[in-house]
């Protein structure tokens, strides 16, 4: 691994970030950091919540801040599927660690999210799951280090994949 000592997940809800995180971090004898757990805890309300009340762009504000803060050594970290839309965020994460863009098909990531809203997901007006995923697929690669496609992989092969590509960094 280039960069500082973590290790970065991204992707759309739903995905596996944090299940494939706590799992990664037990394997390796990391500590596991989840972000979308950091920004409820400072601002003590569900993801959802805040996007209600505050609006998308706030939300992405404190995302951003809540992110761009986040000290961590020998660390997974599971960020929020919009955490790309800030870019002084994607910088501190990709200088402290190596981002893993965990990648499923929109088909299977359809079958996964049946509840999005109560997820805490950034939707625009009017905005389906496939135009999100559309818009963010191309971000998440920009951004990625490192990608895993999990199509018909169940955690333990994601873990072992991602496993098998950090050691040939």
């Amino acid at each position: 691994m280039k960069k500082g000592n973590n290790i970065v997940l991204i992707g759309m809800p739903g995905v596996g970030k944090s299940t494939v995180g706590v799992i990664l971090a037990k394997v390796k004898g990391y500590n596991f950091v989840d972000a979308d757990l950091l920004i409820q805890e400072q601002e003590g309300r569900l993801l959802h919540e805040i996007i209600s009340e505050e609006g998308t762009e706030d939300f992405l504000r404190i995302e951003e801040e809540v992110n761009a803060s986040i000290v961590a050594d020998k660390t997974i970290i599971a960020t929020g599927g919009s955490v790309v839309y800030g870019t002084q965020a994607m910088k501190h994460l990709s200088e402290i660690g190596t981002i893993v863009y965990l990648k499923v098909s929109y088909n299977t990531l359809e079958k996964r999210l049946e509840d999005i809203k109560g997820r805490g997901v950034v939707l625009k007006d009017g905005q389906t799951l496939k135009d999100l995923y559309d818009e963010r697929t191309p971000i998440y690669e920009r951004y990625a280090d490192i990608t895993v496609n999990e199509e018909h992989l169940n955690v333990e092969q994601t873990v072992d994949a991602l496993e098998n590509k950090l050691k040939s960094c």
